[in-house]
């Protein structure tokens, strides 16, 4: 009385058949309210009748013909399968069935307790498509958890850093950034996340040959359900060849293409700034204003590109002698600026 109870409350189908194979058998001759709730039928619907009144188009025909050996056996059996309805509504079913013996070990019914499982299965597809969508993306994409374990990168992620995934999983994104990151772009990142804000900012990633990457990148934490975050997910797009540019025409408006020193438009600039250095904080600073005595009897006697040497030939001279923080200027002509702190 007391099992029969404890079946009939069950959150899980409990479907039991006789143990008659011949004729169209086994057949109901018990169903819990569990599984007349997921099969649509009532009890009086379904006693006397086959569980292939459950079978529809998508029913997987081979495993349902595996079953009838191990039932033969008085084996177990294990398995899942598409289920219809009487709606006609189709759902994923998982399903274990066992012999039941009497007293003298003759089988005399099978039991089957089942569940459906059709949520879980449409989030597994739900979730393969969502990665197999973020796998396909151009864009590199990038998800860690909390302590910045790398949990999942793309193809396009691979490509841009140089490592293979199994190379990133379960590693630290840490591993892609140089230590000489900026500590102020460090604080902002953390600010920014801890106050579960998107970060957005141009990363420098290195890339497994050792040669840095330039990433403009966007990170977002993700929340789980309770409110907490969980991971942080970043996308980006490899910009080093804009950045490459840029710097090259930096250098083309600020450095004198002959000898390697600094124009006269970016020299003016840091000579003022460093005389309003000096004056603030009464540090002494030095200027050196020189030139190549009889420059024109170069270009005059040997011409122009022996001329362009000896200039060459001194803005090397200068490079190499100054320390790192004075300034050495191509100020015009056979001109030379040092500005020294």
């Amino acid at each position: 009385m007391v099992l029969a109870h404890a079946v009939s409350q069950t959150s899980s189908a409990v479907l039991i058949t006789d143990a008659c194979l011949d004729n169209g058998g086994p057949r109901i001759v018990y169903a819990n309210p569990a599984f007349c709730r997921m099969s649509g039928s009532p009890l009086e619907q379904l006693v006397g009748r086959s569980p292939r009144l459950l079978q529809g188009p998508r029913s997987d025909r081979a495993l349902l013909a595996s079953l009838r050996q191990p039932l033969e056996q008085g084996l177990p059996f294990a398995g899942s399968t598409v289920n219809y309805a009487a709606d006609g509504r189709p759902y994923t079913v998982e399903w274990s069935i066992s012999p039941v013996r009497n007293a003298d070990g003759v089988i005399e019914h099978f039991v089957s307790v089942q569940n459906d499982i059709s949520a879980r299965i449409a989030a597994e597809q739900e979730r393969r498509l969502l990665l197999q969508a973020l796998d396909a993306a151009a864009d590199p994409i990038l998800i860690t958890e909390r302590d910045t374990r790398v949990v999942f990168v793309n193809e396009a992620f691979a490509r841009l850093t140089g490592y293979t995934a199994g190379e990133i999983l379960g590693q630290s994104a840490r591993m892609l950034y140089p230590s000489h990151q900026d500590p102020l772009f460090q604080r902002n990142l953390r600010a920014s996340l801890r106050q579960r804000l998107p970060f957005r900012a141009t990363f420098i990633y290195r890339h497994k040959s050792g040669r840095p990457v330039h990433v403009e990148q966007s990170i977002a934490p993700v929340v789980d359900a309770t409110g907490r975050i969980s991971h942080y997910i970043s996308t980006g797009k490899d910009v080093s060849e804009r950045v490459e540019r840029e710097s090259q025409l930096l250098e083309m408006a600020t450095i004198d293409g002959l000898t390697g020193l600094y124009n006269r438009h970016a020299g003016s600039g840091m000579l003022r700034r460093l005389v309003d250095d000096a004056r603030r904080s009464g540090h002494a600073l030095s200027v050196v204003l020189a030139d190549i005595d009889y420059f024109k009897a170069i270009n005059d006697t040997h011409g122009h590109k022996a001329g362009d040497d000896a200039l060459a030939r001194v803005g090397q001279v200068l490079k190499a002698s100054v320390r790192a923080d004075d300034v050495a200027v191509r100020w015009g002509g056979e001109e030379f600026l040092l500005v020294l702190p």
